[in-house]
């Protein structure tokens, strides 16, 4: 069945985060990891049974069996992970679900190691939580990011540092960690007794061949030492709904994460968990097409991007964003730069990389052409 990624539907004037931040101004906005793609047809088929059903009440995660069934299917299938449906603990988000981590594995005072550069509301958990954030950066090595693991095995020798919490594909930098490179943070954790999260919220937007996502949980060195977060959110587009999930087999793990988000974090809504289901039940065509036109898409930015004066960038191996390295532009602010020339990327420095932005590729064809026009220099005078 051919899907059609050209035609996306317009956002303007729907409130959507990512289109309101530029509104009225000749900015193509190309910051928030949301896709510009229109769900795929059996999803919006299973939210409007829902919604022709008539009756939106009260409905408990766990459950929902088809939900929790999809979930069990999906990770079996496509990671080859066989978890226990008990295992799952369902979460509006996975930033409620990695700060809610931080509550529940740590003390006021205690350390967080974060992997770094890192998206806005992972760098901010830490503090939020009365923890103190210890930044692992990342480094390139072979034409790829990776972790810097002599920083991360120094840092995790300090007996305060309780909780690593790091993106797998990670975000903004687009690598997915390789087997040797996860049984590293395997066994510095298991040294050092540090717990892991692991945010895997890209997992099902790996894009380089031979690449394949590695699920924490799923590894015998810390099944029962992480909590391994995941939603349909990015891959299928629909964020908007708030359905994620975390996997903990771990039983004490577990009991300890849900007590900490008791009486403040609210169940997912009904209608997340049916769009879960359905996603992870009836869409793996639509999946499977829409990483041959990511991937076609990364391609591009990556020959465009390199070919401009200053900027300079690594292929992402997974995700739909690009990360953009502006240092060469010798500029007092890239993100300024980058909005003179009609594009609006995601700010390197929220990221904590100032010389840096992102770029969401996650669009049509002619909406990315008219983004690379721009950066290049070439401004059209439509979008």
């Amino acid at each position: 069945m051919p899907f059609d990624f050209d035609n996306t539907p317009s956002r303007e004037n729907t409130y959507s985060f990512k289109w309101q931040k530029y509104q009225g101004q000749d900015i193509i906005p190309a910051w928030v990891a949301d896709t510009e793609f229109r769900c795929a047809q059996p999803i919006l088929d299973a939210l409007q049974a829902k919604v022709e059903h008539g009756n939106m009440g009260y409905v408990l995660p766990g459950q929902h069996t088809p939900a929790n069934e999809a979930v069990v299917r999906w990770l079996k299938d496509k990671h080859d992970w066989q978890i226990s449906a008990e295992w799952i603990v369902w979460m509006p988000g996975v930033v409620p679900a990695f700060n809610a981590a931080c509550k529940a594995y740590c003390e006021p005072g205690d350390k967080v190691m974060v992997q770094t550069p890192n998206y806005p509301p992972l760098l901010a958990a830490p503090k939020l939580n009365n923890l103190e954030r210890v930044d692992i950066g990342t480094v390139e090595v072979g034409g790829r990011h990776t972790l810097d693991f002599n920083e991360l095995e120094s840092q995790a020798a300090d007996p305060k540092c309780k909780l690593l919490i790091l993106c797998n594909p990670m975000n903004p930098v687009g690598s997915v960690l390789t087997q040797t490179e996860l049984d590293q943070v395997a066994q510095i954790c298991e040294q050092n007794n540090v717990l892991l999260c692991s945010d895997e919220i890209h997992c099902d937007l790996v894009l380089e061949p031979g690449c394949k996502h590695l699920p924490a949980g799923r590894e015998a060195a810390l099944r029962d030492n992480s909590v391994t977060l995941m939603a349909a959110s990015k891959t299928f587009n629909v964020a908007g709904l708030g359905a994620a999930f975390a996997i903990i087999p771990n039983r004490k793990l577990r009991q300890q994460f849900t007590q900490a988000t008791a009486g403040m974090v609210p169940w997912v809504n009904v209608l997340g968990l049916v769009a879960t289901q359905a996603a992870f039940t009836q869409c793996d065509d639509w999946h499977r097409a829409q990483l041959d036109y990511l991937r076609g898409n990364r391609d591009r930015v990556f020959e465009v991007v390199n070919a401009v004066s200053g900027l300079r960038m690594l292929k992402p191996e997974a995700t739909f964003l690009a990360w953009v390295d502006a240092t060469e532009l010798q500029v007092s602010s890239v993100q300024q730069w980058a909005e003179n020339r009609g594009v609006g990327p995601s700010p390197g420095a929220d990221f904590h990389a100032s010389e840096c932005f992102r770029i969401n590729y996650g669009c049509s064809r002619a909406m990315l052409e008219n983004i690379l026009s721009r950066l290049a220099g070439n401004r059209a005078s439509d979008r």
